[in-house]
């Protein structure tokens, strides 16, 4: 049976560790779109010499677990490189470095639905390659695919308790200790899934609303074009 006592007694506990799930989250989340930022431009240069390493490290890393990285990263790499990294960092890394690859797909989308004659107008005024993009191509890129970032960020927040094999103390891990000191699996894992549940689905619901919203902004202007079409049409 539930008991409401030892569940509020274990509160605390699993919210701090809540508190290093999230920080984890945003931090392998700025990695993986930094990461993804990358990763398309190089997939879209011209040199062969960029551009074909590029789809080989993203074939690799998409089609390995996340769980065999992040192992990888934090056992072998110390053996291999003589790089050891702390449990949150290799966690961070291996969660930002395997989303970045998605990402990447989600940046191309955008930089693709950009119209060709903005990549020529910016070449006719003579801009720089990078101000191209950081003047040009990225502000018409980017706000279309925030949703679908958004959407990243949910799973990749539901991919954390991953990181409990590298001894990340996040919130599965926690429990699991929980677990172990009191023998109890019901009330820790039950409240597990209901912090995720918590977090995930109002967070869902903000980006079908952002969504929606960057949709009615887009068709409110072709509304627009419409009208005034129309209205030069008609007599």
């Amino acid at each position: 049976m539930w008991d409401w006592n030892y569940a509020a007694e274990i509160l605390p506990e699993l919210l701090s560790a809540l508190k290093m799930t999230i920080l984890a989250t945003f931090c392998g989340f700025g990695v993986a779109c930094v990461g993804g930022l990358v990763f398309a431009a190089a997939v879209r240069s011209r040199w062969k010499l960029v551009c074909l390493p590029a789809k080989g490290i993203l074939a690799f890393i998409r089609n390995t677990p996340l769980l065999v990285q992040v192992l990888f990263l934090y056992y072998s790499l110390p053996q291999l490189a003589g790089i050891s990294l702390s449990a949150f960092m290799v966690g961070i890394i291996g969660l930002g470095l395997h989303y970045s690859t998605y990402l990447s797909e989600v940046y191309r989308s955008g930089i693709e639905a950009v119209p060709k004659g903005q990549w020529e107008a910016a070449t006719a005024l003579n801009f720089p390659r990078w101000m191209t993009w950081w003047r040009v191509i990225l502000p018409q890129a980017l706000p279309p695919i925030i949703p679908i970032m958004g959407n990243y960020l949910i799973v990749m927040f539901k991919e954390t308790p991953i990181l409990s094999a590298i001894t990340l103390v996040e919130l599965l891990l926690t429990a699991k200790n929980i677990v172990s000191q009191s023998y109890r699996v019901f009330e820790p894992y039950t409240m597990v899934g209901l912090l995720f549940l918590l977090i995930s689905y109002p967070a869902s619901l903000l980006i079908q609303r952002l969504e929606k919203r960057m949709n009615l902004q887009e068709r409110l202007p072709a509304a627009a074009g419409q009208t005034v079409k129309k209205k030069e049409v008609s007599p």
